[in-house]
């Protein structure tokens, strides 16, 4: 159980359900980079995996991807809920990263899709739904990898978001002190 004000000591988050991380926050863009450009969602993969899995064939078009930089802004918001015992709740704006490599015969086309994609208000409509917001793409980046003595088309871009997390904390309200006065005046 989590702690609260009255008891000392350090304060985890009550929220029952905290802000999407890791694989959960790389499924959110993954489904996005899927439903824009139409390829296979077996094809838009986790660009960093535990078990590296076969690499497909260089006549098939997928994609690589994965957050890569998390961002906080300078500081957060913190405001006290008087309601019932009371609570604190930060908020905290941060700007996401994704780094997407497209890789294939159709590689450059795909990327291209992607960034046009991300202009249309339904396309990212999921993304809003989620308390994120998209902000911009970088410049579509020529980075082929030779392997086994073969090109292979690959093109990278990033994809640039911002969220707000919200926590909630067991800051109890204060029902009453006992002051004690000072004063610099003899």
């Amino acid at each position: 159980m989590a702690n609260d004000s009255s008891t000392g000591g350090y304060l985890a988050p009550v929220d029952a359900q905290p802000p999407p991380e890791d694989a959960a926050l790389d499924a959110i863009f993954q489904q996005l980079v899927v439903g824009v450009t139409g390829l296979p969602g077996s094809l838009v993969r986790p660009r960093w995996q535990p078990v590296v899995p076969k690499q497909p064939e260089a006549n098939v078009n997928w994609c690589a991807i994965g957050v890569s930089d998390q961002t906080p802004d300078a500081s957060p918001a913190i405001q006290h809920n008087p309601a019932g015992d009371g609570s604190d709740t930060y908020i905290r704006h941060e700007d996401i990263d994704v780094m997407c490599s497209f890789y294939g015969p159709g590689a450059k086309g795909f990327a291209q899709m992607l960034v046009d994609g991300l202009c249309i208000a339904q396309n990212i409509e999921q993304i809003k739904a989620r308390g994120m917001a998209f902000v911009s793409t970088s410049l579509i980046r020529a980075a082929p990898d030779l392997v086994n003595e073969q090109w292979i088309r690959r093109y990278d871009l990033t994809l640039h978001f911002r969220r707000a997390v919200t926590r909630t904390y067991a800051v109890l309200n204060i029902l009453s002190a006992q002051p004690d006065y000072h004063s610099d005046n003899p």
